[in-house]
Protein backbone atom coordinates (compact mmCIF):
# COMPACT_ATOMS: atom_id res chain seq x y z
CA UNK A 1 0.00 0.00 0.00
CA UNK A 2 0.96 3.41 -0.58
CA UNK A 3 2.07 5.94 1.75
CA UNK A 4 1.29 8.82 -0.68
CA UNK A 5 -2.07 10.21 -2.17
CA UNK A 6 -2.54 11.80 -5.44
CA UNK A 7 -4.50 14.74 -4.81
CA UNK A 8 -5.44 17.17 -7.75
CA UNK A 9 -5.15 20.87 -7.30
CA UNK A 10 -8.63 22.57 -7.05
CA UNK A 11 -6.80 25.94 -9.03
CA UNK A 12 -4.65 24.54 -11.53
CA UNK A 13 -5.81 20.52 -12.07
CA UNK A 14 -2.21 19.32 -11.91
CA UNK A 15 -1.69 16.15 -9.68
CA UNK A 16 0.19 16.22 -6.46
CA UNK A 17 1.39 13.31 -4.70
CA UNK A 18 0.83 14.27 -0.33
CA UNK A 19 2.62 11.83 2.04
CA UNK A 20 -0.60 10.19 4.17
CA UNK A 21 1.00 11.89 6.95
CA UNK A 22 0.85 14.95 5.34
CA UNK A 23 -2.43 15.78 4.49
CA UNK A 24 -3.04 17.56 7.47
CA UNK A 25 -0.28 20.11 6.15
CA UNK A 26 -2.70 21.34 3.85
CA UNK A 27 0.19 21.42 0.97
CA UNK A 28 0.69 23.47 -1.83
CA UNK A 29 0.41 22.44 -5.47
CA UNK A 30 3.92 21.45 -6.61
CA UNK A 31 3.46 23.33 -9.78
CA UNK A 32 0.99 26.60 -9.17
CA UNK A 33 2.18 26.85 -5.66
CA UNK A 34 -1.28 27.34 -4.46
CA UNK A 35 -3.08 25.34 -1.37
CA UNK A 36 -4.10 22.02 -2.49
CA UNK A 37 -6.98 22.61 0.15
CA UNK A 38 -9.03 26.18 0.75
CA UNK A 39 -11.59 24.99 3.02
CA UNK A 40 -14.43 26.35 0.23
CA UNK A 41 -15.88 24.21 -2.33
CA UNK A 42 -14.63 24.54 -5.91
CA UNK A 43 -15.85 24.60 -9.25
CA UNK A 44 -16.07 21.35 -11.39
CA UNK A 45 -16.65 21.84 -15.32
CA UNK A 46 -16.79 19.38 -17.52
CA UNK A 47 -12.85 19.95 -18.65
CA UNK A 48 -12.34 19.46 -14.89
CA UNK A 49 -14.74 16.79 -13.53
CA UNK A 50 -12.36 13.28 -14.29
CA UNK A 51 -9.30 14.52 -12.87
CA UNK A 52 -10.63 15.29 -9.98
CA UNK A 53 -13.13 12.75 -9.46
CA UNK A 54 -11.23 9.74 -11.09
CA UNK A 55 -7.61 10.24 -10.19
CA UNK A 56 -7.76 12.41 -7.13
CA UNK A 57 -7.44 9.81 -4.48
CA UNK A 58 -9.61 11.16 -1.60
CA UNK A 59 -13.42 11.36 -1.99
CA UNK A 60 -15.32 13.98 -3.73
CA UNK A 61 -18.52 15.72 -2.41
CA UNK A 62 -20.29 16.91 -5.65
CA UNK A 63 -23.53 19.33 -4.79
CA UNK A 64 -25.28 19.71 -8.59
CA UNK A 65 -27.17 22.47 -8.16
CA UNK A 66 -28.46 25.89 -10.30
CA UNK A 67 -28.84 29.52 -9.75
CA UNK A 68 -32.72 29.66 -10.04
CA UNK A 69 -32.81 27.20 -7.60
CA UNK A 70 -34.33 28.54 -4.41
CA UNK A 71 -33.14 25.54 -2.38
CA UNK A 72 -29.88 25.40 -3.72
CA UNK A 73 -29.89 28.81 -2.71
CA UNK A 74 -30.45 27.87 0.96
CA UNK A 75 -27.94 25.09 0.78
CA UNK A 76 -24.72 27.81 -0.50
CA UNK A 77 -23.69 28.25 3.11
CA UNK A 78 -23.95 25.12 4.58
CA UNK A 79 -22.13 23.54 1.84
CA UNK A 80 -19.29 26.47 2.27
CA UNK A 81 -19.26 24.93 5.72
CA UNK A 82 -18.76 21.52 4.95
CA UNK A 83 -15.92 22.16 2.88
CA UNK A 84 -14.36 23.36 6.09
CA UNK A 85 -15.39 20.49 8.38
CA UNK A 86 -14.63 17.69 5.56
CA UNK A 87 -11.29 18.97 3.72
CA UNK A 88 -8.34 17.47 3.24
CA UNK A 89 -9.87 13.99 3.87
CA UNK A 90 -12.51 15.01 1.42
CA UNK A 91 -12.93 17.59 -1.72
CA UNK A 92 -15.85 19.30 -1.94
CA UNK A 93 -16.98 20.80 -5.33
CA UNK A 94 -20.15 22.25 -7.39
CA UNK A 95 -21.15 21.71 -10.41
CA UNK A 96 -23.31 24.76 -11.88
CA UNK A 97 -25.78 22.32 -14.11
CA UNK A 98 -27.14 25.22 -16.11
CA UNK A 99 -23.56 25.88 -17.02
CA UNK A 100 -22.71 22.04 -17.10
CA UNK A 101 -25.75 20.38 -19.16
CA UNK A 102 -23.78 17.34 -20.41
CA UNK A 103 -22.52 16.89 -16.75
CA UNK A 104 -25.32 16.87 -15.31
CA UNK A 105 -27.13 14.52 -18.21
CA UNK A 106 -24.08 12.23 -17.92
CA UNK A 107 -24.83 11.60 -13.94
CA UNK A 108 -28.56 11.54 -14.64
CA UNK A 109 -29.67 14.71 -12.46
CA UNK A 110 -33.51 14.72 -11.91
CA UNK A 111 -33.79 17.61 -9.19
CA UNK A 112 -31.33 19.84 -7.89
CA UNK A 113 -29.66 20.20 -5.60
CA UNK A 114 -28.20 17.04 -5.77
CA UNK A 115 -25.73 16.29 -3.89
CA UNK A 116 -23.44 12.72 -4.61
CA UNK A 117 -20.25 10.92 -3.33
CA UNK A 118 -17.36 9.80 -5.50
CA UNK A 119 -14.43 8.07 -5.21
CA UNK A 120 -11.42 6.69 -7.47
CA UNK A 121 -14.22 7.42 -10.17
CA UNK A 122 -17.16 5.77 -8.86
CA UNK A 123 -20.51 7.47 -7.53
CA UNK A 124 -20.96 6.01 -3.99
CA UNK A 125 -23.89 7.66 -3.17
CA UNK A 126 -26.43 10.49 -3.57
CA UNK A 127 -29.23 12.72 -2.16
CA UNK A 128 -31.46 15.28 -3.51
CA UNK A 129 -32.99 18.05 -1.62
CA UNK A 130 -31.89 20.88 0.59
CA UNK A 131 -30.20 19.55 3.85
CA UNK A 132 -28.64 21.46 6.88
CA UNK A 133 -24.83 21.17 8.06
CA UNK A 134 -25.98 18.44 10.33
CA UNK A 135 -27.82 16.52 8.23
CA UNK A 136 -25.33 16.82 5.48
CA UNK A 137 -21.90 15.78 7.63
CA UNK A 138 -24.29 12.75 8.75
CA UNK A 139 -25.28 11.65 5.12
CA UNK A 140 -21.69 12.29 4.44
CA UNK A 141 -20.28 10.21 7.16
CA UNK A 142 -22.63 7.39 6.24
CA UNK A 143 -21.77 7.41 2.33
CA UNK A 144 -18.02 7.37 3.44
CA UNK A 145 -18.72 3.89 4.95
CA UNK A 146 -19.60 2.75 1.55
CA UNK A 147 -15.81 2.98 0.26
Amino acid sequence: MSDALIIACPHCDRLNRVPKEKIQDQGKCGSCKKSLFTQKPMNLTASNFATHISKSQIPVLVDFWASWCGPCKMMAPVFEDVAGNLEPHVRVAKVNTEDEQQLAMQYNIRSIPTIALFHAGKEIDRVSGAMNLQQLLQWTSNALTKI
